[in-house]
């Protein structure tokens, strides 16, 4: 057990990194067509819609608590070290929670059960939702059963995490830990492992920046009457989309 305990927590995160950052630069480079989420609403947009509106806001927001968590541990401590702050926070954490776990049988029921979205989903794709609803539930049932998890993160993992970033493992925190709590932590870590490979790295790609930038100007140059008449269902003369 020390062993893989010692494996697990100092050796398996320098390995996730490297898998991550190579797989991703190598998929992106190589093999940049297939950096995308593939979209299936056209195919399928009412079961799509329950499934992928409370998934993409629960992996969201579950994603940014602990990052917050992780990055700016003493706000979280004092936040929590008021029992309405804390119970709020708790409680918000544990609804979005609830939220991935159901957009994520909804969209494993849907890639299971429909048959035009079968035909556009991978063993891969299934492979990275249920991995993701294990992970999900595993986080529930450790806000059920361990209590007030934002503030031993912020307590304990944090310090353990940056202790990576710094090339000296501290580990001892972790090890210490009740066993279904080090396998959420690993399974973690593996889900930055197996990243690169699935349909999840379209999110290092997303358009952010169409935010910002300014608005596109289109100018029609030709009199669009002269190319298609709107009055008739087709024409002899090919339409010209430029």
């Amino acid at each position: 057990m020390d062993s893989l305990n010692t494996f697990f927590f100092t050796g398996y995160p320098y390995v996730v990194v490297i898998v991550f950052l190579l797989g991703t630069i190598y998929r992106y480079r190589y093999k940049g067509f297939q950096v995308t989420s593939l979209s299936a609403q056209f195919l399928e947009g009412k079961v799509g819609f329950w499934g992928t509106v409370p998934f993409h806001w629960g992996i969201l927001m579950i994603f940014l608590g602990h990052l917050v968590a992780f990055l700016l541990p003493g706000v979280v401590l004092a936040i929590n070290s008021n029992p309405t702050g804390l119970l709020i926070h708790e409680g918000v954490n544990f609804t979005f929670a609830v939220a991935l776990v159901v957009g994520l049988v909804a969209l494993i029921f849907r890639r299971l059960l429909h048959p035009r979205i079968q035909v556009v989903t991978t063993s891969m794709d299934l492979f990275i939702e249920f991995v993701l609803l294990l992970q999900a539930l595993l986080g529930c049932y450790i806000a059920l059963n361990y209590r007030w998890g934002s503030s031993w993160f912020a307590a304990d993992l944090s310090p353990y995490l940056w202790s990576l970033i710094k090339f000296s493992p501290e580990p001892a925190a972790v090890i210490a830990m009740p066993l279904v709590v080090k396998a959420h932590i690993v399974g973690a870590f593996s889900i930055f492992l197996i990243f690169p490979f699935t349909r999840l790295v379209h999110i290092l790609v997303a358009p952010f920046h169409y935010i910002w930038r300014p608005y596109q100007v289109v100018i029609w140059n030709w009199d669009k009457k002269q190319i298609r008449q709107s009055s008739t269902a087709w024409s002899e003369q090919r339409p010209r989309n430029t």
